[in-house]
């Protein structure tokens, strides 16, 4: 068989679909209609002789032949990808326009201070943040990158662990004053407990202590329950319960002394930040660079 563009383009897209998971997602990717998505796959199989996919209303798998083509295949666009993007870098083309979806405490904290940094590292980036929950669909929302806490499901998006931040058990000394300091995570259930929402599950956090070897959870109760950390923060700070918070964020408070951690006896309860891309292929060189300057700079604010 002579090998010409059009099958390496159509083996391209059978990837996309391979990683995205639909014709329509794929289509988000490069830019082409879920039936030119279609199309291009169905050409692709008539090349070269053989069913690739099992289409249903509901679902697309793989035939035996056609996992067979995508780990041959897979590991040949990485290395394309590879070399396009180590020539542009050679070449400093770290240029277009980035969609980053960036957890409101990182943005805050760590990359907009140093955003002076990265604009004259890289001049020829454009970027847009976007202050989306640590949950939702990165390809529907035309996110090229994620900073994100919390464990991240495997799938087929890339994640790299950025850095791992203590998780705090806090109060104000109003709260004390009022209501007495718990002595043990097991006192909790008789304080008024601030609850914040997974929202990666859609419902509160599990209250957990970590020492060792030793994990102790706890059922907490309390009358409010928050989607935006800011604001629960806020209440904490107000007197009105205990809260469970990052370190990583509340560096001021707990200085000033405008929050007192309850435990630091239990100091082995982390919460892991992790940088997400929606593909496991070899990211762009604009996404290259960003995700190395997270990394950078999260190594900084980690010391």
């Amino acid at each position: 068989m002579a090998f010409d563009g059009r099958l390496l383009d159509g083996v391209s897209v059978l990837a996309s679909v391979v990683e995205s998971g639909s014709f329509t997602r794929a289509g988000e990717i490069l830019g082409l209609s879920p039936s030119g998505v279609s199309r291009s796959v169905s050409r692709l199989e008539e090349r070269i002789g053989v069913r690739l996919l099992d289409r249903s209303t509901r679902s697309l798998r793989l035939t035996s032949e056609g996992e067979r083509l995508y780990e041959l295949a897979a590991p040949h666009l990485l290395g394309i990808e590879e070399a396009a993007n180590l020539t542009a870098g050679t070449l400093g083309q770290v240029r277009g326009t980035l969609r980053a979806s960036v957890n409101p405490i990182f943005a805050r904290n760590v990359l907009a201070p140093r955003l002076p940094e990265f604009s004259q590292r890289y001049p020829g980036l454009q970027l847009t943040l976007i202050q989306h929950p640590d949950a939702g669909d990165l390809i529907a929302d035309g996110i090229d990158v994620a900073i994100r806490f919390g464990p991240q499901s495997g799938s087929t998006m890339s994640s790299r662990l950025l850095l791992e931040t203590r998780v705090l058990t806090v109060a104000s000394p109003a709260y004390l004053t009022s209501r007495g300091r718990p002595g043990t995570p097991g006192d909790l259930e008789k304080h008024e407990c601030l609850e914040f929402v997974d929202p990666q599950r859609g419902r509160p956090f599990e209250w957990e202590f970590r020492r060792d070897a030793q994990a102790v959870a706890v059922k907490n109760h309390g009358r409010f329950t928050f989607t935006d950390v800011d604001t629960m923060i806020t209440a904490c700070l107000a007197g009105t319960g205990i809260a469970q918070v990052l370190a990583f964020g509340v560096e001021r408070h707990m200085a000033d002394g405008s929050l007192v951690e309850l435990f630091p006896d239990w100091p082995d309860e982390t919460f892991p930040l992790y940088a997400v891309r929606p593909s496991r292929r070899l990211a762009p060189a604009k996404t290259e660079a960003f995700l190395e300057f997270c990394i950078e700079i999260s190594k900084a604010a980690a010391t």
